[in-house]
């Protein structure tokens, strides 16, 4: 039986996503697990797979269109079914045959153009212009995430050929352009700038004149941060617990580590497999808060906090418990890469129980974190700095410490818990050859 596929919900509490890239076209057959298309969402890009073999009967949204969470975005056609299933599948969706659904409007497309599925839209919903992907206005036709990226590679993106529906940059020409000779990429003052604001009217009486300032626009992935990071606060009852880790024996442990292995670890690296081993040693901290339960985890998946230059992402990595030192290693630094070039998969973005955010690399000593809802437990990490210390005898010294702070949700741990819980990730970093064992 034919069904519609919709636009799934493929980051908690996003309200809409775009299709970047469709990989398939009407008529393609399709395998379990097959990627269909590249979803651009907030934070992201991520590839959308077919849960079942088949075809693909019809496209119903153009690349480039913004949809909401749950529309219509394709039919999909079981074997031997042919175009009456597509008009049943359509008709008890309660759609027209011939119109595709109106999705929300495109943020490159020129006042005045109808959106897809308008009176006047050939049945696909694409619009035809005498230019290939250029509109009335003579605007070319991107994704936010091809524009976002042109601007910090610095391409003129009058110069790349777009190969989307009606000559649309998709990301596959931007990475094709920047592939290519050097002169090709090189900056150019014909960057489209981002609009100017509008001036708002002052909130205040009229006064002295301040400063000079620019308001600068909030992308998607900038208001899905506010979002997000106001419900955890307004909502979650965090607490804090703060521990000074003594790390001298982690650093000469790491240096010989990286003086025999093949591959160079990161005090991060240390830092996220003690985590792990600390969920093990107190399982109670390895939950998550579904509202009518406490869901606790017999596997240890930990968010780990990327920067990139819209915000930041976190994505999850699988199994910490399990993974030698290298391969956590390995594993954060491909997250890292594909987090800041927005090629994260949607699986990478759920999940997980506790998050790390580390800030030490910015000379910051100590700092709390906001919990990312569902999870538990979120663990600050700050810079490791000489400080003066109290040896076993009391004698006074100088040692490294590394400060660390637990923000916790209280409906899913009390304070006995997370206490016990970052006692034994002190513990783990302090007697480093545990982490390895």
């Amino acid at each position: 039986m034919a069904e519609i596929l919709r636009m799934p919900e493929v980051l908690a509490g996003a309200s809409e996503a775009s299709i970047q890239t469709w990989l398939v076209s009407q008529g393609s057959m399709l395998v379990v697990d097959q990627p269909i298309a590249e979803i651009e969402t907030e934070k992201a890009t991520v590839e959308l797979t077919a849960e079942f073999a088949g075809a693909v009967g019809r496209i119903l949204v153009p690349e480039g269109d913004n949809v909401s969470v749950g529309d219509p975005i394709a039919v999909l056609l079981g074997e031997g079914e042919a175009e009456d299933a597509i008009e049943a599948a359509l008709a008890g969706a309660g759609l027209s045959a011939a119109v595709t659904p109106k999705s929300a409007p495109q943020t490159s497309e020129p006042t005045g153009q109808p959106a897809s599925g308008a009176e006047g839209l050939p049945p696909n919903g694409r619009v035809a212009h005498a230019l290939p992907g250029v509109g009335d206005s003579g605007r070319r036709f991107m994704s936010p995430l091809v524009r976002r990226l042109a601007r910090q590679h610095g391409v003129d993106l009058a110069s790349v050929p777009g190969t989307g529906p009606g000559g649309r940059i998709v990301r596959r020409d931007l990475d094709r352009h920047l592939a290519e000779p050097d002169e090709k990429t090189q900056p150019s003052a014909a960057i489209e700038p981002p609009p100017e604001p509008r001036p708002k009217a002052p909130l205040t009486a009229p006064g002295p004149v301040s400063a000079a300032f620019e308001d600068v626009p909030l992308d998607r992935m900038r208001k899905a941060i506010a979002r997000r990071l106001t419900e955890s606060k307004s909502t979650v009852p965090h607490f804090y617990l703060t521990a000074h880790c003594r790390t001298d024996a982690l650093l000469a442990l790491r240096r010989q580590v990286n003086e025999t292995g093949t591959r160079k670890v990161s005090i991060n690296d240390f830092v996220i497999k003690a985590v792990a081993g600390a969920l093990v040693d107190v399982p109670e901290a390895n939950a998550i808060w579904i509202g009518e339960a406490i869901r606790r985890y017999s596997s240890v998946d930990i968010s780990v906090a990327v920067a990139t230059d819209g915000g930041l992402t976190t994505p999850v990595l699988r199994s910490v418990e399990r993974m030698p030192l290298s391969e956590v290693s390995a594993a954060i630094a491909d997250l890292a890469e594909r987090g800041r070039s927005g090629r994260l998969r949607q699986h990478e973005l759920e999940g997980g129980s506790f998050s790390v955010s580390n800030l030490g690399m910015y000379g910051t000593t100590e700092f709390t974190a906001i919990l990312n809802p569902p999870q538990s437990g979120i663990l600050a990490i700050g810079a490791a700095h000489p400080a003066a210390v109290v040896g076993p005898d009391g004698e006074l010294a100088v040692g490294t410490i590394m400060s660390v702070t637990l923000s916790a949700d209280h409906r899913v741990l009390d304070g006995a818990v997370g206490a016990q819980w970052l006692a034994a990730f002190q513990r783990r970093i302090e007697n480093p050859l545990s982490i390895l064992i």
